[in-house]
């Protein structure tokens, strides 16, 4: 039977609809395939109303904006009917590590348990292939500045001998942030395409290829929007003939598109540009120009651009930096110094195809800078995007940031009808889409939210302690931690503390270290920056009794389950910070419709984030715990309530000593089970 319906055509009428239905509830029923495949499988209906409305959305090419509560199964809710019936299907995840975890796991388990005959890819930005070219060419040059980097070229070298995918997460030791990298991948900039003497072995061809006669192929956000912007990826080659699109962890969207739609410039690639023409002209033209001249008077230009801000940090949007700034003739004179540059290389082109590949690059910096070149004051290009500077300790990023993605997203999604699918667990705001839908350009597509089968009641409690102080004031994060140490005792550790600033983790680890060695508490501290996220969340759950602190690379996407997480504590409600620039110019934007652009903007924004956080709590039908949310707006402010309603309907409390009475209980359960 399944292997007919996996056979029928897109569009299929409403009786074949109905058909399907009739099959996902024997797929996800007590004595299913899935259940005989998937260790601890038991029936949720929200997930199998999930999956037939997923269907119904295959059958008919329609879009599908879809929340699925915390363990729902939503994993499993697309891939069944997408796997059965979706043709030619591309599944877009948050992060690669979730990418990784469906290719290896999750869409076999599921074609194994359907005996569903597809076939699946894996497809990946080019950075994470090892490039035989650009390999070679390091190992003969031995530009390497570390011991380390010299014992990890060697284990890379060694891995080219015996990988089929040439994929670096295959390659455990040398870690992910390794410098070498940068070495032995190539960019779309330093790509030989079709010249390179390696192309018939290229590792990134290959992932293309496979994923062009895979009927299943998984990819990332990333990769689908620099694909979008930059056609460098090989999913425009894969979108023409797709039938399904489904985007998953879709709540990341906005700000991956944003990051794509617009455009970044740095002093950092100005300066990449320079090492390597300097490399390039002394082995292939030494004769040919003065290389180190030409390039030291842009090197020094970009240095220049970089120090018109002393300060460390600088965030501002054009029409904030002041007329009289040295940084706008400091950007000419860059643009200048580049010119001359190019027109070097022009000359000597024809003696290297590398030299010929730094010239085109020179040119497109050249060109991203010209954008720059407006009258001071316009902000809003055409309404459209925002020009702003980031600076850090060692370069200046200039940016274009487009004000809203929907014009950009919906032309995309133009022409060939095809089923796009939106789904997490965090999209709407108490039920209501429209912040989300009014992100994407979704307006008018059908939405449904699938309440998660979790008994919060019983299983959490909201904590919201009083007594504390304004979360701008300066002492705040000494009192949360002076509110949050009880509780964590009470707990027996076994905590996140999920802070919205990097200054406040710092400071949060610098007090609970000293107070658990000045009151001799027993709970091992993990500090995000102090190892890789996956070795952290290891040792967190090995442990079973750590105190973990992080930031927002901790608010989502992390799964600990059972007795090792049992309090999760959120030192302030994350909204974006004020003084963002793009932020800024977005709610201007929204005012000047006459909408309010807190309450249209920054509150809805924080709220899903909020629900990410959160969400980290309560994995699994046999979790209990307590989430500890410090901030007093949530209680103080009239928006307060819009908030904790929209959070999982845990039990409320403003009590420490229901806190300890939670913990109590949930020690005693635990001591009856044993």
């Amino acid at each position: 039977m399944i292997a007919e319906s996996a056979a029928l055509p897109a569009g299929a009428s409403a009786p074949q609809v109905a058909t399907h239905d009739a099959e996902l509830d024997q797929l996800f029923g007590v004595d299913s395939p899935l259940g005989h495949a998937v260790g601890g499988f038991r029936p949720r209906k929200s997930q199998t109303e999930m999956a037939k409305a997923i269907a119904n959305a295959i059958a008919n090419q329609n879009t599908l904006i879809a929340e699925a509560g915390t363990g729902t199964g939503k994993t499993f809710a697309y891939l069944v009917p997408s796997l059965l019936w979706g043709g030619k299907v591309i599944i877009s995840t948050g992060t690669k590590n979730l990418q990784d975890q469906l290719f290896l796991r999750d869409i076999p388990t599921v074609r194994k348990a359907l005996g569903a005959p597809v076939s699946i890819a894996l497809l990946k930005g080019r950075a994470n292939y090892v490039c035989h070219f650009h390999l070679e060419r390091t190992l003969q040059n031995g530009r390497l500045t570390s011991r380390d980097d010299v014992g990890y070229l060697r284990e890379i070298s060694r891995f080219m001998k015996t990988t089929g995918s040439g994929d670096k997460a295959e390659l455990s030791k040398v870690p992910e942030t390794a410098l070498v990298w940068n070495l032995v991948t190539s960019t779309r900039d330093t790509c030989m395409g079709a010249e390179c003497q390696y192309y018939q072995d290229c590792f990134v061809m290959k992932a293309r290829k496979e994923a062009q006669q895979a009927d299943v192929v998984v990819v990332n956000h990333h990769l689908f929007f620099a694909d979008v912007a930059l056609k460098d990826t090989g999913v425009a080659e894969l979108l023409p003939s797709a039938n399904t699109i489904i985007f998953d962890e879709a709540h990341q969207l906005p700000e991956t598109a944003t990051l794509f739609f617009g455009d970044t410039i740095s002093t950092s690639h100005v300066l990449e540009l320079c090492r390597d023409v300097l490399a390039e002209g002394l082995s292939h033209a030494r004769d040919g120009a003065d290389w180190a001249g030409v390039v030291s008077k842009v090197e020094r230009a970009a240095r220049d651009l970089r120090l018109t801000f002393p300060q460390d940090i600088v965030r501002l949007a054009v029409n904030q930096i002041a007329p009289s700034s040295a940084f706008f003739p400091a950007l000419e004179t860059l643009k200048d110094e580049l010119d001359g540059m190019i027109s070097v290389l022009q000359k000597q082109a024809e003696r290297a195809e590398t030299i010929e590949q730094c010239r085109v690059r020179g040119v497109e910096i050249a060109t991203r800078l010209d954008a720059w070149n407006k009258p001071r004051g316009d902000v809003i290009i055409g309404q459209e995007s925002v020009l702003w500077v980031e600076a850090f300790s060692s370069s200046l990023q200039l940016h274009q940031t487009p004000l809203s993605i929907a014009p950009i997203f919906n032309k995309q999604r133009e022409g060939v009808p095809r089923t796009w699918i939106f789904t997490s667990a965090t999209l709407a705001v108490k039920n209501d889409f429209n912040h989300y839908t009014a992100q994407m350009g979704l307006w008018d597509e059908p939405a449904q939210s699938w309440p998660s089968p979790f008994d919060y009641d019983s299983q959490g409690l909201l904590y919201v302690p009083t007594g504390l102080p304004q979360p701008n004031s300066l002492e705040y994060t000494d009192a949360v931690i002076d509110a949050a140490l009880p509780v964590i005792e009470a707990a027996g550790g076994g905590a996140f503390l999920l802070c919205t600033t990097i200054r406040a983790v710092n400071r949060a680890a610098e007090r609970l270290r000293e107070e658990f060695e000045r009151r001799k508490l027993p709970f091992p501290l993990m500090v995000q920056g102090e190892a890789g996220r996956t070795e952290l969340l290891d040792r967190f759950r090995a442990a079973g009794n750590a105190v973990l602190i992080g930031s927002q690379s901790f608010w989502e996407g992390v799964d600990v389950r059972g007795d090792a997480l049992s309090l999760v504590i959120i030192d302030k409600l994350p909204f974006s910070p004020p003084d963002d620039p793009v932020l800024a110019a977005r709610i201007e934007a929204l005012e000047r419709k006459g909408m309010n652009g807190f309450m249209h903007h920054q509150l809805p924004a924080a709220i899903i984030n909020l629900k990410q956080g959160a969400g980290r709590l309560i994995r699994d039908e046999t979790d209990r715990g307590v989430l500890m949310i410090c901030d007093p707006r949530l209680i103080a402010k009239p928006y307060g309530k819009r908030i904790w309603q929209s959070l999982p309907p845990f039990k409320r409390t403003r009590e420490l000593d229901a806190v300890r009475t939670f913990f109590a209980s949930t020690l005693e359960s635990i001591n009856d089970a044993e």
